[in-house]
């Protein structure tokens, strides 16, 4: 299933300041190579949706990777369903009441919108892309000259854009000693 592009064309349009008749063709195909690109980057999907994952717990604790986890639909362990007061979720970790080897979840997660500093990514990457889809580093027509960033070439993201994209990326594990259980 093909996850929808994080933008849309009207509002690529709008960040190029352009209006979308004056858009190329493939502004649509690029939007979907952009938010392909910053999903791969993020690790997230950002949009709304179910996923079902097969998860080793660590010290009875999940951490589901997908953000922010909406609600949790089922967990099978141990050959059966667990029911819900085996299982406690917070943020997006399933704290489990019992130590199982491995745990299946199905649950929900995704924002309502897609956060205003990704969906500017997109629209960034997106925009770089249609500006230099020859991937040119240098032009000169007579006497004027241009020349594109290094950043421009390719549909790549720069440092800055992965650095931004890093806080949205799933947690490492961390063992914090005394944490107390959920219940």
């Amino acid at each position: 299933m093909a996850l929808p592009a994080l933008a849309t064309v009207d509002e690529l349009a709008a960040w190029m300041q352009r209006g979308r008749d004056e858009l190329p063709e493939g502004a649509a195909l690029v939007l979907d190579t952009a938010s392909a690109i910053v999903r791969s980057e993020a690790r997230q999907r950002f949009t709304r949706g179910t996923t079902t994952v097969a998860l080793a717990p660590r010290e009875q604790v999940v951490s589901l990777p997908q953000r922010p986890v909406i609600g949790v639909e089922l967990v099978r362990a141990g050959g059966r369903e667990l029911r819900p007061h085996e299982f406690r979720v917070w943020r997006d970790e399933l704290w489990l009441s019992a130590a199982f080897g491995s745990v299946v979840v199905t649950y929900s997660h995704g924002y309502a919108e897609v956060p205003a500093t990704v969906r500017a990514i997109v629209l960034t990457l997106a925009g770089r892309v249609l500006t230099n889809p020859s991937d040119l580093r240098q032009e000169s027509v007579g006497s004027v000259s241009v020349t594109y960033a290094a950043e421009t070439i390719g549909a790549s993201l720069a440092p800055i854009e992965r650095d931004q994209l890093a806080r949205f990326r799933p947690r490492a594990a961390v063992v914090q000693l005394g944490k107390g259980r959920p219940w």
